[in-house]
């Protein structure tokens, strides 16, 4: 058994050790002077997404506390890119995936977990996902990954390049080579939590901000110091946003949350691209709305000064729904005045 879980963590490291950092760029915008925005692009991951390091840390933590030996069947609860990055590390060390995921889920996410030889088991409530995946991990005498609960533990915060080590080593040579700001959305929470620990630890004086996006229960829980919030629905953000406070969600290594309106979100995203030919997922728009709100504030109180954030994954998996505007306006609703105040923003 030991030498198979050593055979699989050496597969896991061989492959974050072929991968190249996912690219900073850094965009001086003219209306905010001395104020620099970079966006890290967590797209080029191979399997498209931020979600991609969760995954892999998921991986390892489970493999090194014996909670997955060979054959083991490894199950989640993940209708979108955490499953998709589950089912390519379950391929590589070769026991079976199976995504526990509402019946609507979009054929696209579907077949990117089974192209990576994951299976699909549909439920016909998000609500449900987290029990039936209890179930079927018992039935399968298999290992529920859990990433809302483990998201938070599982990454090494210290460093071991986590998102927040590799944004720090790159913005060294920059204007403000400390950031005085990070802008993230909560998921899982398990980001956030990296993110806000390494800073204390390092000492910076830079500050964390976590986005959120409507009906979700992490804003309220943060403002009104509870874990017991619940929303009663999901966010319409995807891969942010959760009904319930998770356990992953740690509060108290944040500086700011902002609750940012859906509508914005999408402006933002639709902006990125239009601005900077980057196509990318509904909770950049999240992350780069409220990174923006933020250089308005530091402009306001004549401030210069760096903000960084994350493009989290690719547009490409929302042609048919954030990137088709009779969705957006069924479902998201006018996005005019969210568009009125980017090109505010922009105007020379």
């Amino acid at each position: 058994m030991k030498s198979w879980v050593k055979q699989s963590i050496a597969k896991i490291e061989a492959d974050q050790n072929r991968s190249a950092d996912t690219h900073l760029f850094k965009f001086q915008i003219p209306q905010f002077n001395d104020i620099y925005l970079y966006l890290k692009d967590e797209s080029t991951h191979p399997t498209g997404s931020l979600k991609h390091r969760l995954a892999r840390s998921l991986f390892l933590y489970a493999l090194c506390n014996g909670k997955i030996k060979e054959g083991t069947p490894v199950i989640e609860a993940s209708s979108g890119s955490t499953a998709v990055s589950e089912a390519y590390f379950a391929q590589m060390i070769g026991v079976p995936f199976v995504a526990v995921m509402p019946a609507s889920t979009a054929q696209s996410k579907i077949d990117q977990i089974q192209f990576y030889g994951g299976q699909c088991h549909f439920v016909e409530c998000a609500t449900d996902m987290h029990d039936t995946a209890v179930e079927l991990a018992e039935k399968l005498d298999g290992y529920f990954m859990d990433q809302f609960m483990y998201a938070e533990r599982a990454t090494d915060w210290r460093g071991n390049n986590n998102i927040a080590e590799s944004i720090f080593n790159q913005m060294k040579y920059e204007p403000h080579p400390v950031p005085d700001l990070v802008v993230m959305g909560a998921g899982t929470g398990g980001t956030s939590a990296t993110l806000g620990r390494y800073i204390l630890y390092k000492g910076y004086a830079t500050e964390l901000m976590v986005v959120d996006p409507e009906f979700s229960a992490f804003y309220e829980g943060y403002t009104q110091k509870s874990d017991a919030i619940c929303t009663g629905r999901s966010s319409r953000i995807e891969g942010i946003g959760r009904p319930k406070v998770e356990k992953s969600f740690q509060p108290d290594v944040i500086d700011h949350m902002m609750q940012v309106p859906d509508a914005a979100s999408i402006a933002a995203m639709l902006w990125l691209e239009e601005f900077t030919g980057r196509k990318a997922g509904p909770s950049t728009g999240t992350n780069l709305w409220g990174a923006l709100c933020a250089a308005e504030s530091m402009k306001n109180n004549n401030k210069g000064g760096a903000i960084v954030t994350l493009i989290c994954d690719s547009g490409n998996r929302y042609l048919n729904t954030y990137y088709n505007p009779e969705w957006v306006e069924k479902h998201i609703g006018d996005i005019t005045p969210y568009q009125a105040k980017l090109n505010e923003w922009f105007s020379v």
